[in-house]
């Protein structure tokens, strides 16, 4: 449960902060094979976290004792586990840190502590970071993160696309019910006239109950909603998977905030290592390191985008038996 529900916040994340831990056996219990945090960071790039900032953290543990050899230690093989991950050598930044003594938190760290890094504190790290392209002028889209009675129907979730105004008239999707915008709150909690894509936001909704909205639900523009289906084709890439994978399978599948089961109906080709090229018959069958394409389907109606028009609607994750595949 606590993955599943990391995926939802993930998929709402322009910046991932990863933190790990340099103690002895923790680094490892956390990091070597079945630990959390390799799902973790598996999770953040499937959703859509292009950066992430490495912070390794508890640096003053008495194991540790700020050692620039434990913490090169700890980075190299993170790394290189990083990098197998989809990330770039640029989409990755790490820094130590002590959660327990705040140092390299706020304040950079004290020289005599450790005098071999040179690099930013984290929160100067976050606030020297330039901004993301926003499609602010696109149509509006807003994946339901949560829903609550409050005076009316109040949902939330991020804006992933476009702009909204108060007294606006919104689709939601996929049961095609007519809202109107009543009120907008932003992320203070403070009422405002207009929010915009990056946004998290809550909005009260007129003409729609709460037990109408489900989490997963997208709220879109009247004039072009977001695509609602049932089958679609997709590029799955099998990172863990214990037995073989063919038509007839069925998982789990986590897209923006929405969580369906799904099935393959057909696997139509597998994709070469390296170059990306289709083949020309179909697999019979896929396992552990494949790149295939496939038809999926789900049971109800699901709101999805192509990979191309919207990332954050068109990526998604697949679970089985409680692990990511």
């Amino acid at each position: 449960l606590y993955v599943s529900e990391m995926i939802g916040g993930a998929s709402q994340a322009d910046v991932g902060i990863l933190v790990i831990s340099a103690r002895k056996g923790e680094y490892e219990a956390g990091f070597e094979r079945g630990g959390q945090s390799r799902e973790h960071a598996i999770l953040a790039k499937t959703q859509g976290v292009n950066k992430l900032i490495v912070v390794i953290n508890k640096m003053d543990d008495p194991t540790v004792g700020w050692a620039e050899e434990r913490y090169n230690e700890c980075i190299s093989k993170l790394s290189l586990f990083l990098r197998g991950v989809g990330y770039a050598k640029e989409d990755l930044i790490f820094m130590p840190v002590s959660g327990f003594t705040g140092e390299g938190l706020k304040e950079r760290i004290p020289k005599e502590h450790a005098p071999w890094y040179k690099g930013p504190a984290l929160l100067e790290y976050l606030d020297d970071m330039p901004l993301l392209q926003r499609n602010i002028n696109d149509p509006f889209m807003l994946p339901v993160a949560g829903k609550m009675k409050d005076l009316g129907t109040v949902v939330e979730g991020k804006i992933e696309s476009g702009n909204i105004k108060k007294g606006q008239n919104l689709l939601l999707m996929p049961n095609k019910v007519s809202v109107e915008v009543l009120t907008i709150y932003n992320e203070t909690e403070a009422e405002a006239d207009a929010a915009f894509c990056g946004e998290q936001v809550r909005l009260r909704l007129k003409n729609i109950e709460e037990e109408d909205v489900s989490t997963g639900y997208v709220l879109t523009s009247p004039l072009k909603p977001v695509h609602t289906v049932t089958r679609f084709e997709a590029q799955v890439a099998i990172v863990e998977l214990k037995s073989i994978l063919s038509s007839g399978f069925s998982c789990v599948m986590h897209v923006h905030t929405a969580i369906e089961e799904v099935n393959f109906v057909q696997l139509l080709h597998k994709l070469e290592k390296g170059t990306n090229r289709k083949s020309r018959k179909p697999p019979a069958f896929a396992k552990q390191g494949m790149k295939i394409i496939a038809v999926l389907e789900t049971n109800e109606p699901v709101c999805l985008e192509t990979y191309e028009d919207y990332q954050q609607l068109g990526r998604f994750t697949l679970r089985d038996q409680g692990q990511t595949i």
